[in-house]
């Protein structure tokens, strides 16, 4: 590992006692390592990154890579929004074991003394301390100070793995609430049975959401490592007393422990499927309870996958954003298969389960993924983890064909097997065409093409907008086709995101990407037919004020028309941050603005004016409404304007690209604390992605998705990188970006070689790139516009 260097082991300890009171918490593990003249990437992480403003799904500690498993605890407990675990909350409520897109699941808490737990988690809480709080990747320890207990949490994944430590002996419990509320949605129903004096099982039935429109079932498998006495019931806030089976609303069970001055070690299963494949889940992962081995087993992973890419330069405190956010890009969209391939399939009008196929070795040849939308995936995980994990890629892909052959869609956002039609458009169109073009291809081809031409057509997703179930009109799909625009207002609301002119550029990229796929499939006609749906962008582009503009049915623009105004025909944006969002033909639309100079002060101007508010909608999603922040011509806290840095690239001007990706980066991504981070919406990796990319200097403006496809060079922020590409998909060992006199100030490429070889423009093929070599960039402190 080439981050042994002593000099960046001396700076951790010394800005460790000066930091937040919050970094002091890893300050132990540092000097740990340090003693060993060795850091692992793993310690480099810090997971309370922006936690003050932690959304259900946001908080990561006692996970593996994309687990099904995310075990943590909860400080808050009701909406999606503001909930999970929250850095400035003083009590802890339970730990529970799912935090993913719309799904939740599993609460538990070990308590002392009298029983409250019947009387609901704002009675059963405890108080605890940062003080006495330590988390990593894989690993959370907190002291419950109510009761004198010290838990301790880590996960396989698909297994929580808990450890508790009393410090008396008082009527000791554990309890599992199966009547709570549970970020997105309350519990609906549970059952319980005990199986011994050492293992109980039953579900949860997860009510549905506004997203994800059907009851969901979450099974659980749990064992003790020593017998308990009793296992106790409550409903409505009554106390049942013992009893072998729960079943009913509002209410749990609770488990009284046997006198001991040993820890209590405790595992839970988790399945969509059933109880017994909660325990299949259990047997297969974590047979044995070594607690600590699990915890190295997963530091070992978390290492492996954050290796893939390696730093060196710039200082410690960007170096442990840096692996933050690649961690980030690692979790958030987790696993819903169970350790032999089967899951709950819940397209159809009740849940069925259904198996993935085995290899040869009787494994399933890939995992079923639950995820919030591909809605800006375009520009951050389709960049990273089709260079760096390209197997994570394409396991996505393959997810989508059973969600595809199950139902009806290649989904934009599944939950628990549900489809929610998260966003709009077909935002996975760019992600797999991106893939295909990158040489990933282990699926079915031409069914994946036939899935997207159907999103594309009438009856597909595109014709849904935001969380649209049962018709298929608020997509204006049909007014796209006929008119070449979506209108706005549509006139009747269906759903949500019903915003025409952000609606017409999303398809008309989503259409580009397409026509790509069908020309290297040799599809002509179909070619044909999405090229000539993709300049319908030109449909919405107001030639007299140079912005997109909003039509309605009749062809008129909008009055009065304001391009600073947000979610006024364009989705979670504005005109001046949608304007840009032509990928498939800045070209075309620097034409239309007066060529590339016009187009370049237009939008520099926009950078210029973004910088006073530090590029962001507010430093958090609950600002972005704010008058202050709103009006912003360039928002990095959301997804529809994060191209435009490096549109630059496209029009002429890559110094631009090279001095404002910079500025965003250091101002955006740049905070190491639970206060700040993302500015906005990390949405499960996409937010940590772009800031990865951006800080290695690569970007995509077509998601790769073009038939031989190109890779932006930008401006790195690190000395040298190192990324170690996955040989089985890849010709290339490593990719090696050297940036030499690179600084704060020296942001500007003087001179740029590949592999020996002098290059002209800012832009290398990825086909070039995965065959591995070396770029080197000369960095200094004025622009060299001689580049194409």
């Amino acid at each position: 590992m080439k981050l042994r260097i002593k000099s960046l082991l001396l700076i951790i300890l010394v800005q460790s006692l000066v930091l937040c009171s919050c970094q002091d918490i890893n300050k132990k593990q540092n000097e740990q390592k340090a003693s060993n003249d060795q850091l692992d990437f793993v310690d480099l992480v810090y997971p309370f990154l922006d936690a003050a403003n932690s959304r259900w799904f946001y908080f990561s500690s006692a996970s593996r890579p994309f687990g099904m498993v995310n075990l943590s605890p909860d400080m808050s407990i009701n909406g999606a929004w503001n909930s999970g675990y929250r850095y400035k909350e003083d009590s802890i409520k339970f730990f529970s074991h799912i935090h993913a897109w719309q799904l939740s699941g599993v609460p538990v808490m070990p308590t002392t003394g009298e029983f409250k737990g019947h009387l609901g988690p704002d009675y059963y809480q405890s108080v605890y301390s940062h003080d006495d709080e330590k988390v990593f990747p894989g690993y959370h320890q907190v002291k419950l100070k109510d009761y004198g207990i010290n838990v301790e949490l880590t996960s396989t994944t698909r297994v929580g793995f808990h450890k508790y430590t009393f410090d008396k002996n008082d009527q000791n419990s554990i309890l599992l609430d199966l009547g709570t509320v549970l970020g997105p949605s309350p519990t609906k129903y549970g059952h319980v049975d005990q199986i011994s004096n050492t293992e109980i099982n039953g579900y949860a039935l997860m009510a549905k959401t506004i997203r994800r429109p059907k009851d969901t079932y979450v099974y659980f498998h749990i064992e003790l490592k020593e017998a308990f006495k009793t296992m106790n019931s409550w409903k409505e806030g009554k106390l049942l007393g013992e009893a072998d089976t729960f079943d009913g609303e509002k209410g749990g069970v609770y488990l009284t422990l046997n006198d001991s001055k040993e820890p209590v070690l405790m595992k839970v299963g988790i399945s969509y499927v059933s109880a017994a494949q909660a325990k299949l889940n259990m047997e297969t992962e974590l047979n044995h309870w070594d607690f600590d081995k699990v915890v190295s087993d997963s530091r070992k992973e978390w290492n492996n996958k954050l290796g893939r890419i390696e730093i060196e330069g710039n200082t410690e405190k960007q170096q442990r954003r840096f692996y933050t956010d690649l961690w980030k890009s690692l979790q958030g969209r987790r696993r819903i298969s169970d350790a032999n391939g089967q899951y709950c399939d819940m397209t159809g009008e009740a849940p069925r389960t259904r198996q993935i196929p085995l290899n040869a070795q009787g494994k399933p040849k890939f995992n079923h993924y639950n995820s919030d939308s591909f809605w800006g995936a375009q520009w951050t995980i389709t960049t990273l983890w089709q260079l760096v994990y390209p197997e994570v890629a394409e396991e996505f892909i393959n997810s989508m064909l059973l969600m595809y052959e199950d139902g009806e869609f290649i989904p934009r956002g599944p939950s628990g097997g549900n489809y929610t039609h998260v966003m709009t458009g077909a935002s996975a169109t760019p992600f797999i065409v991106g893939a295909y073009m990158k040489g990933i291809r282990n699926y079915d081809i031409e069914n994946v093409y036939q899935g997207m031409k159907k999103n594309h057509l009438p009856g597909g997703t595109m014709g849904k907008s935001g969380y649209e179930h049962n018709t298929i009109k608020g997509g204006g799909l049909e007014y796209y086709i006929e008119k070449g625009y979506v209108p706005y207002p549509l006139g009747k609301k269906y759903a949500g995101h019903q915003e025409g002119a952000g609606q017409t550029l999303e398809y008309a990229y989503q259409d580009w990407c397409l026509a790509q796929m069908a020309k290297a499939l040799g599809k002509e006609e179909d070619y044909k037919v999405f090229m000539k749906r993709s300049n319908n962008w030109k449909n919405v582009f107001d030639s007299e004020t140079k912005w997109m503009r909003p039509k309605d049915h009749d062809g008129k623009w909008q009055i009065p028309f304001d391009p600073y105004e947000v979610k006024q025909g364009f989705v979670e944006a504005s005109s001046a941050q949608s304007t840009w969002y032509v990928p498939q033909d800045i070209e075309g639309l620097a034409t239309l603005m007066g060529g590339n100079d016009a187009a370049a002060v237009k939008l520099n101007e926009s950078f210029e004016t973004s910088a006073k508010l530090d590029f962001t909608s507010g430093k958090s999603h609950s600002s972005e409404l704010d008058d202050t922040y709103r009006k912003i011509p360039i928002n990095y806290g959301n997804q529809p304007s994060i191209e435009t840095a490096f549109v630059f690239n496209h029009i002429g001007k890559p110094w631009l690209t090279q001095y404002w990706s910079r500025e965003v980066v250091k101002t955006v991504f740049g905070d190491l604390s639970p206060k700040l981070g993302y500015s906005g919406d990390e949405d499960q990796g996409l937010m940590g992605s772009l800031s990865v990319i951006m800080k290695m200097g690569f970007f995509e403006m077509r998601s790769g998705a073009e038939i031989i496809p190109k890779v932006d060079i930008g401006s790195p922020i690190f000395d040298k990188i190192t990324i170690h590409l996955n040989s089985a998909y890849y010709e290339g060992n490593t990719i090696e970006i050297i940036a030499s006199d690179n600084s704060d100030t020296n942001i500007y490429i003087q001179k740029a070689q590949w592999n020996g070889i002098k290059l002209k423009k800012l832009e290398m093929n990825h086909g070039d790139l995965t065959k591995g070599g070396v770029l080197k960039l000369e960095m200094g402190n004025t622009p060299n516009k001689s580049f194409r």
